[in-house]
């Protein structure tokens, strides 16, 4: 097996995870503390990308235009929240399904009437742009490493929320147990809010960061959504801890699958049988891991404590 190619994979797998980590951060606490379904939330992941797109050819920076776009992008999730998901907290799950889903064509067809049919290249400044020589055969994009960077960060900026502020102390106890929380004289309609504007802009922050390597288009959001609802599976609805591990493991898993699943195959069958099977084995590997966990623990790797 070639160690560099197999260094480089593991990063790509950590940056896949990274970003499904910002997308299934918000969709587990929106899932966890509301007991909402929120299939729009890949539209969110879109508009992020866009907006973070315009203002880069506007502000003529990425990193400006990724902080500007950040705001904007919570509060179109107040937005979403004050008139779409608010409506529809006492119904079932199957409105939340179909309400969302029809957010999901609008916000697309939105997208269409203001951006066009085509995607949006974003530009990075010279500096992101180049590449980081480790060796004479390792090299690593520079960008990719501050999607890391970033990640990271986010990652750790949620840890501190959720477990050393009152906030995060609110959205603890809404997850445990949101009747007592509303029953203690918590304002729960503004703690839901809150709750959905910050998924909003971590979905969007993800949006951001893969624009520049895939560009914003319409309905990029509409696979990673589905990969997140398996993380947040896979770990645990309601769970951060659970959503981190499970968003690393599946982007691990399912980038070194896609890299190196034809290479074990071809140790007890033929090349071409390898090639054949490897390729669909490999894009149902992370189905197959929720399979397990559904069976084995329905609740999660990492379910968050109730009472």
């Amino acid at each position: 097996m070639d160690l560099s190619l197999l260094f480089i994979q593991t990063l790509n797998g950590l940056q896949l995870g990274l970003l499904l980590f910002l997308v299934a951060s918000g969709l587990t606490l929106v899932f966890g503390i509301l007991d909402f379904v929120n299939l729009a939330h890949a539209s969110l992941y879109m508009l992020g990308a866009f907006i973070c797109a315009s203002l880069t050819f506007v502000l003529g920076n990425f990193l400006w235009a990724v902080v500007v776009s950040l705001p904007i992008t919570g509060v179109i999730g107040l937005l979403v929240e004050r008139f779409v998901a608010r409506p529809l907290y006492s119904r079932d799950h199957l409105d939340h399904v179909l309400g969302t889903f029809g957010l999901i064509l609008v916000l697309d067809t939105l997208a269409h009437l203001i951006w066009g049919p085509a995607g949006i290249a974003v530009p990075l400044p010279p500096w992101l742009d180049g590449q980081i020589q480790l060796s004479e055969t390792l090299v690593i994009p520079t960008f990719r490493v501050l999607i890391i960077a970033a990640g990271l960060a986010a990652a750790g900026g949620l840890f501190w929320l959720v477990n050393y502020t009152r906030l995060g102390m609110l959205i603890r106890a809404g997850a445990s147990n949101r009747t007592m929380v509303s029953a203690l004289g918590v304002d729960i309609q503004t703690l839901f809010a809150l709750v959905f504007a910050l998924g909003a802009m971590l979905a969007g922050l993800a949006g951001m960061l893969i624009a520049p390597i895939t560009e914003a288009s319409i309905g990029m959001g509409n696979n990673i959504i589905i990969t997140a609802f398996v993380v947040i599976i896979v770990g645990g609805i309601g769970s951060m801890k659970g959503a981190f591990i499970a968003a690393l493991l599946i982007g691990l898993i399912d980038t070194l699958g896609r890299s190196f699943l034809d290479d074990l195959f071809k140790l007890f069958m033929s090349s071409e049988a390898a090639e054949t099977s490897a390729p669909a084995v490999s894009a149902m590997l992370i189905y197959i891991i929720m399979a397990l966990v559904l069976a084995f623990r329905p609740s999660g790797l990492f379910p968050p404590r109730t009472r």
